[in-house]
């Protein structure tokens, strides 16, 4: 298989092998973590979410991602990345035994969600701080291929970590069991990313930056210069209009999804059951995120970046509409793969544009303008599901909604990209 080859070749670095291995073990840890959070809020018998409830466990989840975005990119081009890998973790490891304490208090009221948005929030630099830092153990070339393996190995460890903390919550029916194992697996993602050097990350700094404080006070200019950095690589800003209609549309299929497993496909007394159906689906949809990783590499070579971009918001149209129009849970698990799959290729191109097309010394806050617009993206939809999406998640008006703006999406870019220089990977 070209994804077992791609990866072998990578591990043959080693400073490629101490990257991943801290990227697979925050992101087990973040699967258990999203388990324990959706056990206690979504499937407590005691709760029976809606659409406005899932809406607002999104803002929760993500909007830390989004106002912490630029912050992250100051200090990303300024600070040691490795040392961010490792401060991250650490502090989400205490974050979640603070959780721990509270869900052991039964109090699910602010300071639940305060810990929750302080968790969430540090893990903005640890992700950014993965992606910045995978040119400087890559060449070149193989950023393609890095992109395919290691978001997409992350993604499938996410999915693991989701499900090991599904069976852990099912066999022992505590969320605090699942929180603990959190906490775990967090320390041990700080201690692995000390394998690596501290300056080894980057950012490759010249010497003329301002500092941490001047530039925070400068947030504003900041962002500024990167969409200025932005502006002059237009192949690299199509791409991020590209993923946060990606991410809206999704977002919208994602709380559509949550709630027909919730509250149609079972009853309020069916809770077990929804859980477990629930996470089946979250698998299907991540075995479609692992064959995108196994045909991204070569689509891209074929077709080039732009085209399978476009080729990909095309299927994730037709796709939405049949078979996930049936409303069935066989078609949800098929359609819930596909989408996965062409969600995914477009996530995997994207980060190549912008890795191939930004400075170095602005990667980080273009990052960060990535994860707003790809966090805002989902919290802007959740926030329109909780007005259209009935209860039960069916609706034939979103659904075509969905569907018309994954096609639009695919015309508009496809008709904006073409024949802009697209940087060499």
């Amino acid at each position: 298989m070209q994804f077992i080859r791609d990866l072998g070749r990578l591990l043959r670095r080693g400073d490629f092998r101490r990257l991943f291995a801290v990227r697979l073990t925050s992101q087990f840890g973040d699967g258990v973590f999203q388990v324990a959070l959706a056990s206690y809020v979504l499937f407590s018998p005691e709760r029976a979410p809606d659409a406005a409830a899932i809406a607002g466990l999104f803002a929760v989840a993500l909007l830390p991602y989004s106002v912490l975005g630029p912050f992250t990119g100051v200090l990303l081009d300024r600070w040691s990345r490795r040392q961010i890998l490792f401060g991250a973790n650490l502090t989400r490891a205490a974050l979640v035994l603070v959780i721990g304490l509270i869900v052991a208090l039964d109090n699910a009221g602010i300071p639940f969600y305060l810990a929750v948005l302080l968790t969430l929030g540090v893990n903005r630099f640890l992700l950014s701080g993965l992606s910045a830092g995978l040119p400087h153990v890559v060449d070149r070339d193989e950023l393609v291929m890095a992109n395919a393996v290691t978001p997409t190995s992350g993604t499938a460890f996410f999915l693991v970590g989701g499900g090991f903390g599904a069976v852990v919550k099912l066999l022992l029916d505590s969320d605090l069991a699942v929180l603990g194992m959190t906490a775990v697996v967090y320390l041990t993602a700080a201690l692995l990313a000390l394998r690596l050097g501290r300056n080894q990350l980057g950012p490759d700094l010249t010497g003329a930056e301002p500092g941490v404080l001047e530039a925070i006070r400068g947030i504003a200019g900041g962002l500024i210069d990167g969409g200025r950095h932005l502006r002059e690589r237009r192949q690299p800003a199509l791409g991020l209009a590209a993923i946060g209609s990606l991410r809206f549309f999704f977002g919208l299929v994602t709380v559509a999804t949550i709630l027909l497993y919730r509250n149609k496909f079972y009853g309020p007394d069916e809770l077990d059951e929804a859980f477990g159906a629930l996470a089946i689906a979250t698998g299907a949809i991540g075995a479609g995120l692992f064959l995108a990783a196994l045909v991204t590499p070569w689509a891209t070579r074929v077709l080039t970046l732009r085209r399978w971009i476009t080729v990909l918001f095309v299927a994730a149209a037709v796709v939405t509409a049949i078979p996930g129009g049936l409303y069935t849970q066989p078609a949800v698990l098929v359609a819930g793969f596909l989408t996965g799959f062409c969600a995914q290729g477009v996530k995997i191109s994207v980060d190549t544009l912008v890795q191939t097309g930004v400075d170095d010394v602005y990667r980080g806050r273009v990052f960060s303008l990535y994860d707003m617009i790809f966090n805002v993206g989902q919290v802007s939809a959740a926030a329109l599901g909780a007005v259209i999406l009935p209860d039960d998640g069916k609706s034939y008006p979103v659904l075509t909604f969905v569907v018309l703006g994954f096609a639009l999406t695919a015309v508009i870019y496809s008709r904006l990209s073409a024949g802009e220089p697209v940087p060499a990977h």
